[in-house]
């Protein structure tokens, strides 16, 4: 078995998700590529990939397992690098540009 690794921004993604009243569920243990969370807000639910934004983008990069999950889902998900982008995830707020 693999230890889940939680990227060093996941816990401000996760404040910053539940100060906007968002209702976080942890999925990193959950493995096989399964994203980082299950986020719920205003009755929808996302399922947010969470890497970490202070990283250059080649390790950023999705793992295998993650890759092949993400091709295989056929419900919405998304990879967020920062709180902000989080937000722009549920709807909240909008970033000019790419999210993740």
């Amino acid at each position: 078995m693999i230890a889940a690794r939680v990227d060093a921004n996941q816990q401000a993604v996760v404040e910053a998700l539940r100060a906007v009243g968002a209702s976080v569920q942890h999925l990193h243990k959950v493995g096989q590529g399964c994203p980082d969370l299950a986020v719920g807000f205003r009755g929808v639910t996302y399922l947010l990939e969470v890497k970490d934004g202070g990283k250059p983008p080649s390790a950023q990069k999705l793992t295998k397992p993650q890759e092949r999950w993400h091709s295989e889902w056929r419900g919405h998900a998304v990879v967020v690098n920062s709180p902000q982008a989080a937000l722009a995830a549920i709807g909240l707020i909008e970033i000019k540009g790419s999210i993740g």
